[in-house]
């Protein structure tokens, strides 16, 4: 009986590193689809709530398709973004360094941007060349596009 145990208990613990590592690879794959069309950026962002405290931070990737940046999480599965930030009226209201408390949960040497898209205000944390892209992009609007870039030359 002893055996029999010791063998399912084996038997669940296979299961479970094989579950691991499939869900490993669904994610790398995931990410290796989202990055290889080009377009693509790390990025993390969180939700300003009107009135509320700001939302977590989610480390994502953003990914410019045409006149939106779309963005998903890291960790998780659905193909479709979790926010859709538009280029078309798009104001960049607040750009800083993130504050001691949050710079713990973001990637390092990264800038803050906050950007209202209609009643949608987000903050997106990004390393230099991803600020860079990200501004060249809303630079790059075709004319007649408002865009408005208030403060982006803070240290």
């Amino acid at each position: 009986m002893g055996g029999h145990l010791a063998l399912d208990a084996g038997g669940v613990l296979a299961a479970v590193i094989v579950a691991a590592a499939l869900v490993f690879v669904a994610m790398t794959v995931r990410r290796w689809l989202f990055v290889r069309g080009g377009g693509a950026v790390e990025c993390s962002l969180r939700v300003l709530p009107a009135g509320a405290e700001p939302g977590p931070w989610r480390l994502g990737i953003g990914r410019y398709k045409g006149d939106v940046l779309h963005w998903h999480r890291v960790f998780g599965f659905r193909r479709r973004p979790r926010q859709v930030i538009h280029r078309r009226g798009l104001v960049v209201s607040n750009r800083r360094r993130p504050g001691p408390g949050e710079a713990d949960g973001l990637l390092p040497d990264v800038s803050v941007i906050e950007v209202r898209d209609g009643d949608l205000t987000v903050e997106l944390a990004m390393g230099a060349s991803a600020l860079t892209g990200f501004l060249a992009w809303l630079e790059a609007a075709p004319p007649g596009f408002p865009v408005d870039l208030h403060p982006p030359d803070q240290p």
